[in-house]
């Protein structure tokens, strides 16, 4: 049964709100303004751009893979970048921590940064509707991709030019977290519990305990992968925001109605309604950049999917290709919160256990504005009488197994698509999350975690829970398994429903038309890991250096 969008906040406190502290504030109003990112100079509304223009490269979606892929093709061609959302900067609750949650709540308007969704399993989701994409709304965390990623993921990795990309990106983007109380004991409860060995600082995925990488600076400030575009060739980018791409314009590659479509260009929409033509120049193309949900909604309107499907819609079929929108997949995210008897530090996502009983565990510490006294700790400060302190502490698993699908709700490109994630449909994804919340009820038992627990009558010591508890008997089967099913909620690592193999290729060019390649998360059919944003800011740069390789080799 879907529950009310509220309830995933309180009861997963992993959303984070406000300072905590009365010194948390004094230190943001004493941070020195961040200087304006280069990369404006060269974003406009798309209402300035002309009715019509060409390009070398279009990108659809200026977001985690889109950004950093615009950049290294603008090194050498004159490249578009269409963005349906507005610019990070200059907005305080996305660029900070404390501002995380109030920005996934901010879904009201066309132009909110993150954009709401429910899927059909009753699961409130979101995604990014800004430049920066899913990067600029998430809690940060940044760990590179499990090696088998590249050896199940379907293309023909470059190693080399895969680490030589993640160096480019973390130059610009990403940064050592300071513990705090909460994520410290949480590092120490997941050794205890023999999540071992520790691992220090690790960018890598590596099994153990470890700190990962943060977006988000020592002065809380974020970084996205808006941020790679000051890496870009200035006089050849342009980025268009507010500028929602309605279709791909496909052509006939001869005169024969039947022969392979290719396309010439996208017909896209500003924030005023005026349509707008960007066409390709010679041996150019478009890249679908749009995400797990809007790459595979793209391709549909666009005449490339399910005929059958396509005609009931009244969208001449380009290509007929059934597995568009299918395949798509939503990591399921379990766990349990607490209200401790002392104030927390505000933290979002640093420290990960990576077990090898297919389960991650991560921790956030939250400190929430609340209306009325209720049986927790609350702390005081002058610009707000009232705050509930939350720690939280969840389980991912890897994979998953269990796919779901995608179709129209409407042919209109802003409306989202209809998904459907099928959590635990497959029994394998049932074992890992029985795995690993059994791991956090370890956790929970480790000596780290008494500080956390309230001091009851008779001496006896215990947590006090925000929403759901574990089970009692954790080694039950059964009751496990419907905690799991119970429980399940997000963490926003979608991805699938353009899958390589199926929808493209090696060289994630769509099969069936030429001149097109989709550049995102919507290609895999597994998650890279703890977190996917590294390994598609990666993405986005190794496919334009190939990109820029191949079109040296054929000069």
């Amino acid at each position: 049964m879907a529950r009310p969008f509220w309830f995933f906040l309180l009861h997963n406190a992993f959303l984070v709100l406000f300072c905590s502290t009365v010194s948390c504030a004094r230190r943001h109003f004493q941070q020195q303004q961040p200087q304006e990112p280069s990369y404006l100079k060269f974003v406009y509304n798309a209402t300035a751009f002309p009715s019509e223009d060409s390009y070398d490269y279009i990108i659809v979606g200026g977001g985690t893979a889109g950004s950093p892929l615009a950049a290294t093709i603008s090194e050498s061609f004159k490249v578009l970048v269409l963005e349906r959302g507005g610019v990070p900067y200059g907005k305080h609750n996305l660029m900070t921590q404390e501002g995380f949650l109030t920005t996934l709540m901010e879904v009201d308007t066309y132009n909110s940064p993150a954009q709401a969704f429910t899927s059909e399993d009753g699961v409130p989701n979101a995604r990014g509707r800004v430049l920066g994409g899913s990067s600029a709304i998430n809690a940060g965390f940044y760990s590179r991709a499990d090696k088998d990623f590249y050896q199940k993921s379907g293309m023909d990795w470059d190693l080399r030019v895969v680490n030589e990309s993640y160096e480019w990106v973390e130059k610009a983007v990403v940064f050592r977290p300071d513990l705090r109380n909460w994520q410290s004991a949480v590092r120490d409860g997941l050794l205890e519990a023999g999540v071992d060995p520790y691992n220090g600082f690790n960018l890598n995925h590596v099994v153990g305990t470890k700190i990962g990488g943060s977006t988000f600076d020592s002065s809380g400030r974020r970084h996205s992968a808006a941020d790679l575009l000051s890496y870009a060739k200035s006089l050849n980018i342009r980025v268009a925001v507010y500028a929602s791409v309605e279709r791909i314009l496909l052509a006939s590659s001869s005169a024969d109605s039947g022969a392979k479509r290719t396309a010439i260009g996208v017909v896209y929409r500003d924030a005023i309604g005026q349509y707008h033509h960007a066409m390709l120049r010679e041996n150019g193309e478009v890249m679908v950049c749009a995400g797990a949900i809007g790459s595979p909604q793209l391709l549909l309107l666009s005449g490339i999917g399910p005929r059958p499907y396509l005609s009931s819609w009244g969208i001449p079929v380009a290509f007929h290709n059934p597995h568009v929108g299918q395949y798509l997949y939503d990591n399921p995210r379990n766990g349990i919160s607490i209200v401790p008897p002392i104030p927390l530090d505000h933290s979002l996502i640093q420290v990960v256990g990576i077990t090898e009983l297919g389960a991650y565990l991560e921790a956030a510490s939250n400190v929430i504005p609340f209306a009325s006294p209720a049986q927790s700790i609350f702390i005081r400060t002058p610009s707000s009488p009232l705050y509930l302190t939350v720690a939280t502490l969840m389980e991912k698993i890897i994979g998953p197994a269990s796919s779901g699908t995608l179709r129209l709700a409407s042919t209109d490109v802003r409306v989202n698509p209809i998904v459907r994630f099928n959590y635990f449909s497959n029994p394998v994804d049932i074992e890992r999350c029985i795995n690993g919340t059994r791991k956090i009820g370890d956790v929970l038992r480790s000596r780290s975690m008494d500080i956390f627990k309230f001091r009851e009558r008779f001496g006896a010591r215990n947590f006090r829970f925000v929403g759901p508890a574990l089970p009692v008997d954790q080694s039950d089967h059964a009751q496990m398994a419907e905690f799991c099913h119970r429980t399940v909620s997000t963490i926003w690592h979608y991805h699938g429903g353009c899958v390589v193999g199926k929808v493209v290729d090696g060289e994630l060019r769509v099969l069936g038309i030429d001149a097109v390649r989709v550049v995102d998360g919507s290609t895999f059919d597994i998650s890279p890991g703890t977190n996917p944003q590294a390994a598609l800011m990666m993405l986005g740069r190794y496919v334009g250096l190939k990109i820029l390789k191949e079109r040296s080799r054929n000069r």
